[in-house]
């Protein structure tokens, strides 16, 4: 009997060196990121369809190597919010913010699980590339000034991410993305927002893995109380809960759709909890060899090699 999915992989079949997308079986393979990188055998069942309209079949494929759970051509933009947790405000000593602050990575920055690699190009190799572990989120459906009672509806599925950022770069610039691309008066709190943004700015290639699986709300029930964890060479640098969100989900994308729409496909990273690298002491920088990993209750593993361009 078939059904619509609920923990999605996209992936390179074993059987026919095909891309497909495809149902894991959740008690099985709890976590297919460390699966997959200790190279057990996973088995899933076909999807037929897209992601939005996909059907899970019985037919069975073995995954030889996991891609992110969207390709780039399904991705008409990612937008991001920094100083989206309360721990990380009160680590960076600034004021809990009025409003989401903002920013933008093209969809050139998206990057898939292990065997895919984090790309330290060597504009960035001056020992301020960093990390950041996020929940991130999937629109499944194009809207516009979306009520906050209705944006769950919006959403497509729930999947790790990793907000790499090249400091160095971030810090020289600013940007006001949101203010020039939505059609209303910004208000002075928003424009204030909207110069905290010189902190992320973080557009290279291959900066914002995601995945390994995309989880859908039937499945994951709470995402605003899940643990969430970076994890350096072995070491957790990072250790919060999606709790300590100051703007929930809803509110986001109620937030992001005023005046703008919001395309099917649009990929909304949720902020960083504390214990970036460059506010620690001694200091965490992302260097060539290095792997990083998050993992998210009810997600599982995503995990990266570094590798210097």
């Amino acid at each position: 009997m078939s059904n619509s999915w609920t923990h999605l992989v996209r992936f390179i079949a074993e059987e026919d060196r095909q891309i497909h997308i495809g149902q894991v079986n959740a008690l099985t393979y709890p976590d297919v990121g460390l699966a997959h990188r200790n190279g057990e055998k996973i088995e899933v069942n076909l999807i037929t369809g897209s992601i939005y309209d996909g059907i899970v079949t019985n037919k069975k494929l073995h995954i030889r190597t996991l891609l992110s759970p969207l390709s780039v051509d399904q991705i008409p933009i990612i937008r991001c919010l920094g100083l989206n947790y309360k721990d990380h405000a009160r680590e960076a000593n600034m004021p809990i913010p009025d409003y989401p602050v903002l920013f933008i990575k093209p969809r050139t920055a998206l990057n898939g699980p292990f065997p895919a690699k984090i790309n330290i190009p060597k504009v960035a190799q001056d020992d301020t590339a960093d990390y950041e572990a996020e929940l991130s989120f999937i629109i499944g459906k194009d809207g516009k000034d979306i009520a906050e009672s209705e944006a769950l509806e919006y959403v497509l599925g729930y999947t790790a991410s990793n907000d790499v950022s090249a400091r160095t770069e971030q810090l020289r610039n600013s940007q006001w993305c949101f203010g020039k691309g939505i059609c209303a008066q910004s208000t002075k709190h928003e424009f204030l927002s909207n110069l905290l943004t010189s902190w992320f700015l973080t557009g290279m290639d291959g900066s914002c893995p995601i995945g390994p699986v995309l989880v859908s709300g039937k499945a994951l029930v709470n995402p605003e109380a899940l643990q969430i964890k970076a994890i350096y060479n072995s070491n957790v640098v990072q250790d919060s809960n999606t709790r300590e969100m100051i703007f929930g989900i809803a509110k986001t994308i109620s937030f992001l759709s005023q005046g703008t729409t919001l395309e099917r496909g649009t990929i909304i990273m949720t902020g960083t909890g504390p214990g970036i690298g460059m506010t620690r002491d001694p200091r965490i920088v992302l260097r060539h060899g290095d792997v990083m990993e998050v993992f998210i209750e009810g997600i599982g593993t995503l995990l990266n090699e570094v590798v210097y361009e």
